[in-house]
């Protein structure tokens, strides 16, 4: 059985970045990065639908370490897809992947100190284990076999074509067709525009709204510092001040949520005028920040709105129908391709079985240590990036301190790090503050927080930054043996 010092599982964003950071900072770990699939990128590969892209700026969504230094910072998923491969192999990552190695289970044997992992059969090759010191987890929230789909009334009785963002067929021509998009998320908001260009019409049917906001897709400001300043620290200039700004806003949105729904509402009248009707489209019952905002880069969504190449409409699906669906208002839109962007499928580390000793580890009663490890199992790390702000940053600080971590057990020859927590009065809940359906929905499966550090997530980078950058590794709740 082959043993490794750590084993990364997943060759997205965070693995290729957690890859990375061990390299620079703890660049005596044997370590290796399995991926299930045939290909690196994770979200950026698997995702093909027109348009795709990022809905944070990428001075906050690159890596701390490489700057991204393309004119767009709401970039597209190719562009994304370059800068990982760049990165890869700028810290020789690409040599480190193994493709084709899906994990099936992992199981923590406390006599060896060490896990066990095993690697399901492919085609070409029979199941087998391998071992570890340490565990990384970089497979991100969703689950990549299929995504979430309700349960519409009369769905199989539509003939038209039916497809799902994530399981794009590249070869879809939409040339001259009517096209009806369900949803109103991030996907639903990409999708209506850039099909807009050639399809008949794009109509996007959503439940009800969703907060969105309008910025350039290329940051004036960090133009300008790139173009008098040093590349790494015009980079760093702009990532500072993007941070500052998204955390101002959060905060922001927190106190004053009346201010920002107003805020918000004037920028999408400004921008759409008297040809939606913003407060039923664009005006939710939530407060702001209790689900995610939406990004429309360069007003992309307002402007085929305005102009009809799209239309809006906010409704419930009676059933669908041989040529569309019938809304409950009685209304009925024919559609050529329907796209039901109804969201991911929440899934936790993977859908993988985890075990300390054969006892099978119950996801939804894990209490988060630092927004990355979980109190008592040992030698396990997973990356969880920001809900409220760009994922990577977190993901950074997860890795970084990974390694220095592992730094430490090394220095002082200890084969095992746990955080350690008793019977606790501590409250619970989830490890993230939205209130998206997409997380309820999974909220039995979703690790938990308390209400006192180092077990609360406070989902503020700068707070993150000192405590976990900067803060001791021993603080008396990691244990060490």
């Amino acid at each position: 059985m082959e043993h490794l010092d750590v084993i990364i599982i997943g060759a997205g964003l965070s693995g290729i970045g957690s890859g990375c950071h061990l390299t620079m900072t703890s660049p005596d770990q044997n370590f290796a990065i399995l991926e299930a699939r045939e290909s690196f990128g994770g979200t950026w590969d698997l995702f093909k639908y027109p348009g795709v892209r990022s809905d944070s700026d990428m001075y906050t969504f690159g890596y701390s370490f490489h700057p991204w230094t393309e004119g767009r910072d709401i970039a597209s998923g190719e562009s994304i897809l370059n800068y990982l491969n760049e990165t890869a192999q700028a810290y020789g990552v690409d040599k480190k992947i193994r493709y084709s190695h899906k994990v099936g289970g992992l199981n923590w044997d406390s006599a060896q100190s060490k896990w066990i992992i095993d690697i399901l059969a492919t085609d070409a090759r029979a199941a087998f284990q391998m071992s570890c010191n340490f565990v990384l987890s970089c497979m991100g929230y969703y689950n990549y076999e299929h995504g979430y789909l309700p349960k519409f009334e009369g769905y199989d009785s539509y003939k038209g074509t039916l497809v799902h963002p994530q399981f794009w067929p590249e070869d879809l021509d939409y040339t001259d067709k009517k096209i009806l998009v369900i949803g109103s998320g991030a996907t639903a908001i990409t999708l209506v525009p850039s099909m807009a260009d050639k399809a008949a019409h794009v109509t996007m049917l959503q439940r009800s709204p969703t907060y969105v906001f309008t910025r350039p897709g290329e940051d004036k400001i960090a133009t300008f510092f790139k173009r008098i300043l040093p590349k790494k620290l015009a980079y760093k200039l702009a990532r500072f001040k993007n941070v500052l700004i998204t955390i101002y806003m959060f905060k922001h949105a927190r106190k004053n949520p009346d201010k920002v729904r107003k805020f918000l509402r004037d920028m999408a009248v400004d921008e759409l005028g008297d040809s939606v009707d913003v407060d039923v489209h664009f005006k939710p019952s939530y407060d702001p920040w209790d689900q995610r905002l939406c990004l429309i880069p360069d007003a992309d969504l307002f402007s085929v709105l305005k102009d009809g190449r799209a239309s809006i409409v906010t409704d419930h699906i009676e059933t669908f129908t041989e040529t569309g669906v019938r809304l409950k208002s009685g209304e009925s839109i024919d559609a050529d391709i329907i796209i039901p962007a109804t969201g991911l499928d929440v899934q936790f580390f993977g859908g993988i079985d985890t075990c300390i000793d054969g006892e099978k580890v119950n996801s939804g009663e894990l209490i988060n240590y630092k927004g990355m490890m979980f109190a008592n199992v040992p030698n396990l790390a997973a990356v969880f990036g920001y809900t409220n702000a760009s994922w990577t940053l977190k993901a950074d600080l997860t890795s970084n301190y990974v390694a220095r971590l592992l730094n430490h057990m090394r220095k002082h020859d200890y084969k095992t790090a746990v955080p350690k927590l008793g019977k606790h009065d501590m409250k619970t809940e989830l490890i993230v503050g939205l209130q998206s359906g997409y997380l309820l929905r999974k909220s039995d499966e979703i690790p938990k927080q308390g209400d006192q550090l180092p077990w609360r997530n406070p989902e503020n980078y700068l707070k993150d930054y000192k405590r976990i950058r900067w803060g001791k590794i021993d603080d008396g709740v990691m244990s060490f043996k």
